[in-house]
């Protein structure tokens, strides 16, 4: 049986946490070996996982065993050099979230992807999960009318990360987050780029809106990484909403994400936090669906799965495409320069 192959650019947290051990899981995949700063890590995580090369230059990774996709665990402000060197090979690519933390940056990729016929996934979990797709199929079918207004907020227990003092999640993991990544501006750190762009990502896919303007003020940690989020923006169907983002639960705390879509006829309640799909309709009663979803999970394998399958031709669904991880930096970049600037921006078309 031949496999598909597969480098892994990263050895940090995450790629050590959920990729690498997810690839690993399916035997029709070889990984043809891994990259990041630090040859005793890089060599740490090959011995664990089994994975034959190593090396600090990704661009030696990209050449070396032919891979036909890359998945891409680099810290945020790389992903654009790192993902354009993988398409510029001819590999797709999995990005890890942002795509980009500039929108010329997420334009080019998108358009590059779509030229030379290769997938591209950011691995937006929740995307992934039945409910988002019944509450999509729900919005698809006409069942709340036109969208009028969404409401969505998202809470995580990461203020330790984000002001770059530790990690209190991962004392027990073989490779710790690079803190800098998380908590410096320059890196693409900070809660809306880390966070936020998962619920947006999740917003957008589900609703199918077009953000046109925003309005937001943010506030930061000692480090200068925004810490909270405050979203007010508008849409090109006439659709108003508001996304709010907090990295400072308790820790231990599960993460909180809550999704209300109002429409002419009726809404849409998607709870992450305990987990719940409602569709209210006017006239009608409630309709409750059934979840099963652990409380403030996150759907970390069907991205990943989901990557192998399309390399592979079967029949699968990237709900997280170039296209939509563009959209959601387009419109962080507006929150960015409206919170910097105090007034409302136009997301970039």
């Amino acid at each position: 049986m031949s496999k598909t192959k597969i480098a892994v650019v990263g050895a940090g947290h995450w790629a050590v946490e959920n990729h690498i051990p997810m690839l690993k899981s399916r035997p029709d995949v070889e990984i043809t070996g891994v990259c990041g700063l630090g040859l005793e890590q890089v060599r740490r995580v090959q011995e664990l996982f089994d994975i034959p090369y190593g090396t600090e230059e990704y661009l030696e990774l990209l050449t070396h065993g032919k891979p036909d996709g890359a998945v891409i665990v680099s810290p945020g402000h790389l992903h654009y050099e790192h993902a354009l060197a993988a398409l510029g090979l001819g590999i797709h690519v999995m990005c890890e979230k942002p795509m980009a933390v500039h929108p010329a940056e997420a334009k080019h990729l998108t358009a590059l992807a779509e030229k030379r016929n290769l997938q591209f996934l950011i691995p937006y979990g929740w995307n992934y999960t039945k409910f988002a797709a019944r509450a999509r199929e729900f919005v698809a079918a006409g069942e709340i009318g036109k969208i009028e207004h969404v409401v969505c907020q998202m809470s995580s227990p990461l203020r330790d990360l984000m002001s770059g003092q530790g990690s209190w999640y991962a004392t027990g993991s073989l490779v710790k987050p690079r803190l800098e990544t998380w908590s410096e501006p320059v890196t693409g750190g900070g809660y809306a780029y880390g966070q936020v762009t998962h619920l947006l990502g999740l917003l957008l896919w589900v609703t199918g809106l077009e953000v046109e303007e925003v309005f937001a003020f943010m506030r930061t940690s000692e480090t200068g990484v925004d810490l909270y989020d405050a979203i007010t923006l508008t849409c090109k169907n006439g659709a108003t909403g508001l996304v709010s983002g907090a990295a400072t639960l308790p820790p231990g705390s599960p993460t909180q994400v809550d999704v209300r879509i109002f429409g002419s006829g009726g809404m849409i309640l998607i709870d992450i936090e305990r987990p719940r799909l409602e569709i209210h309709r006017n006239g009608g009663k409630p309709e409750v669906v059934a979840i099963d979803h652990p409380p403030g999970g996150y759907a970390c394998r069907e991205p990943v799965m989901t990557f192998i399958d399309l390399i592979q031709g079967k029949p699968a669904e990237n709900r997280s495409s170039a296209v939509l991880g563009s959209n959601v930096v387009y419109v962080l970049e507006a929150a960015f320069r409206s919170a910097i600037g105090g007034k409302v921006c136009r997301v970039e078309d």
